[in-house]
């Protein structure tokens, strides 16, 4: 079941005329390990994710989210088919990852988006400091 745009329930099919906005968060964290790891030279983990703005069962609309990591991961393309729509890995570069989310509906195409996966903090003076960080963008799925 979707709820439409005015908050009742549908049967999931589509109705003409009628727009359903869904509002999602797409967004990292990531923690500094406190020095570089000596086996790969990473310094950082952390965790992508794409997840609801409001406290709703995604898996509803989603049929799966396709993360493309930096080609340097093996297996750079993470699928992931129920929530929580997440990849956690560990690094020591910030890069562009390419997210797509597809759904249920076939009619719908799949929404294409980019998050740049941040590390690094730089305060005011432009120092990086080495604190958790969480970096986040609002975004709106939108059916017609």
């Amino acid at each position: 079941m979707m709820a439409d745009q005015d908050g009742s329930q549908s049967s999931g099919s589509r109705v003409k005329g009628t727009t359903i906005v869904k509002p999602i968060l797409i967004g990292n964290t990531s923690r500094y390990f406190g020095k570089k790891r000596e086996e790969d030279g990473h310094t950082h983990s952390w965790t992508i994710y794409v997840k609801p703005f409001h406290n709703e069962d995604m898996s509803v609309w989603v049929k799966r989210v396709q993360f493309k990591l930096h080609e340097s991961y093996p297996s750079p393309t993470r699928v992931i088919h129920k929530p929580p729509y997440e990849v956690t890995e560990s690094g020591w570069g910030e890069f562009e990852v390419n997210v797509k989310i597809f759904f249920h509906d076939t009619n719908e195409k799949p929404v294409n988006t980019y998050h740049l996966l941040k590390l690094f903090h730089s305060d005011s003076t432009g120092i990086v400091t080495k604190k958790h960080i969480v970096s986040e963008q609002y975004d709106e799925v939108v059916s017609c």
